[in-house]
């Protein structure tokens, strides 16, 4: 977790948990770590860590069973690519468009760029 960035800590953590889904580490249908195990492994508060999760729950990316944990839901990956794809749009487009325009930078140029980097 970066303590000096204004990214507050349990989007940090949810972006976190984002990783463990779309890279596989963490199943669908699965049980994922809990609270305590999250916050000895992130070493931040179970408070912050429970405000994740309950951000991911708010997404019905994960759901409680009662007396077991949170489980990813299913269709995990797809739910957080949507979210990634989200916040793309509204937060990292708009700021690369910002800097874009400051640089005199044109959408071609990043197209080409684009398609040299494949």
């Amino acid at each position: 977790m970066n303590f000096k960035s204004d990214t507050p800590i349990y989007l940090q953590i949810a972006n976190w948990c984002f990783t463990c889904i779309a890279s596989g580490q963490w199943i669908p249908d699965e049980r994922i770590p809990s609270v305590r195990e999250l916050a000895v492994a992130l070493t931040v508060n179970t408070h912050t860590v429970l405000k994740a999760l309950e951000y991911l729950q708010k997404h019905e990316i994960i759901a409680p069973r009662r007396g077991l944990g949170y489980f990813l839901a299913p269709d995990a990956r797809t739910r957080v690519s949507e979210a990634r794809k989200e916040q793309f749009f509204s937060d990292t487009l708009p700021s690369i468009a910002n800097e874009m325009q400051m640089l005199g930078i044109s959408i071609d140029e990043v197209v080409n760029a684009l398609k040299q980097m494949k």
